[in-house]
């Protein structure tokens, strides 16, 4: 860099989005493409806009026309042009001919790039999903194997305008954190957003590939976007990947329980399996069209962060996969927030399997601070349509049963809760053996760390067996 371009860029002390396209376009190491469809070219737009591109900008491109796009990067399997795989495609294409055409002719201690975005932005006539795929792949140093960042982003603006201005901004940040917060990938979710409001997207899912990102774990970084506020929840697939929740949620069936899993116990599985069981009755509800989701909330019930490593927490995933079971991570406090989630993805039956302490919890008045029209107001939004609690029962202080038609609520609202059992909301489920009502996972966690003993027995076959071999949850062997 000339020294004269080298004082202006020490000059660029706040980070707008022009001044972040400026700063890449005078550090004549960084050069390569950028390629965009579906949303106008937003991101090179800055770049001009910021001037000097000339230094970092060897190609644009966009290629809106099915079959010229076909052409140029090939037909994935999905057939979908909005996708990870098509975005896969275009980075490589991009790159491949950055490095092939140019890397000879450039300085040796240049660090090429290409950036690519598939996006279904607001259509003209249409109610459609505004979503993106955008992702980068760098040079992290002068010839080093490339390294790639990938987003999936939920566009909220209302208009085709806002959304592309928004993608333009997106699309710079995600350049600039890749090569200058290549070290600290937390630092690099934290600066997707810069310089935009905090509605306008969501980001629910980022995946990190590259040698430079091979310590990283793709399943706990993901987490981060919760904590920083780029999404409510992350669901993880029963294979540990991570979803989108428009994909793996979008018309289906959804059965969900919330629990510490801390570890998953046999009591655990058989709520989820009674679960299972009563919400097949539903209407049109199989096992092709539902999805069977065990939740874990980050927060306590009155909405706290209950601050637990995300090591921990990718724990828990990993034993609840081995069970063949989708995982959600979210940080809804109120059942009737995770209904709300849910139904941005599908119109179909909603089943939340819960316990007789969690149905005390609803109906305590104490958990509806802060909602203007208090428990009333939390009811009428969890069931307002095709969705329904399954309670499983308890033992009482006399070790004798209690089911939820016996559940005790406060005076005024005994008719409430009687409207709900009469109307359907709220069912019961049994207990396939009462013995393992007295199970429970935090008597579990205090047993594992002093090693083998009782409390396998309590355990699924392979969940005892794993956190033996792993030495998880604290266990150490004696």
């Amino acid at each position: 860099m000339k020294p004269d371009q080298l004082s202006q860029t020490q000059r660029i002390s706040s980070r707008t989005t022009t001044n972040k396209a400026l700063r890449i376009n005078l550090d004549e190491k960084k050069y390569g493409t950028i390629a965009e469809i579906g949303a106008g070219q937003e991101v090179a737009r800055h770049f001009f806009l910021a001037g000097a591109a000339a230094g970092t900008v060897a190609k644009t491109i966009s290629a809106y026309d099915m079959q010229f796009s076909d052409a140029i990067y090939g037909v994935q399997d999905s057939g979908r042009y909005v996708s990870k795989s098509r975005v896969d495609a275009m980075l490589t294409k991009e790159y491949d001919l950055v490095i092939n055409r140019v890397s000879d002719s450039r300085p040796k201690a240049s660090r090429f790039f290409a950036y690519a975005a598939t996006v279904s932005a607001k259509s003209y006539n249409r109610d459609n999903e505004c979503h993106a795929w955008c992702g980068v792949r760098i040079q992290t140093y002068p010839g080093a194997a490339p390294t790639d960042v990938i987003v999936h982003v939920r566009m909220h603006d209302k208009t085709a305008e806002q959304q592309q201005e928004t993608l333009g901004v997106l699309g710079v940040n995600l350049i600039y954190a890749a090569y200058y917060y290549f070290e600290d990938a937390r630092k690099i979710i934290n600066s997707l957003t810069d310089n935009l409001g905090i509605d306008q997207i969501e980001i629910d899912s980022i995946d990190f590939q590259g040698p430079y990102f091979d310590d990283i774990d793709n399943r706990a970084i993901n987490l981060h976007l919760i904590r920083s506020w780029k999404t409510r929840a992350i669901i993880f697939c029963p294979d540990g990947t991570v979803a989108v929740p428009a994909n793996i949620l979008y018309k289906k069936n959804v059965l969900t329980i919330r629990g510490s899993f801390k570890p998953v116990t046999k009591l655990n599985v058989d709520m989820i399996e009674q679960g299972i069981e009563a919400f097949k009755h539903g209407t049109d509800v199989n096992e092709d069209n539902t999805l069977v989701l065990a939740e874990i909330s980050l927060n306590d019930p009155k909405g706290n962060d209950l601050m637990v490593p995300e090591e921990d927490l990718i724990s828990r995933v990993r034993l609840l996969n081995s069970l063949g079971y989708s995982v959600m991570i979210s940080d809804y406090t109120r059942y009737f927030s995770l209904r709300a989630y849910f139904r941005q993805y599908t119109s179909l039956q909603i089943g939340i399997v819960l316990g007789m302490r969690n149905m005390r919890e609803i109906f305590d008045e104490d958990s509806y601070v802060g909602v203007e029209g208090g428990i009333l107001e939390g009811f009428g939004k969890l069931f307002p349509d095709n969705t329904r609690l399954f309670v499983y029962p308890e033992l009482d202080e006399a070790g004798e049963l209690c089911e939820f038609t016996s559940l005790k609520v406060p005076d005024h609202l005994r008719f409430l809760y009687r409207h709900l059992l009469e109307n359907q909301f709220v069912s019961g489920i049994s207990c396939g053996d009462q013995s393992l009502l007295t199970v429970y996972s935090r008597d579990i966690l205090k047993q594992i760390p002093n090693g083998r003993g009782d409390w396998e027995t309590q355990l699924p076959d392979p969940i005892s067996s794993k956190i033996i071999e792993q030495g998880l949850l604290g266990y150490r062997e004696r």
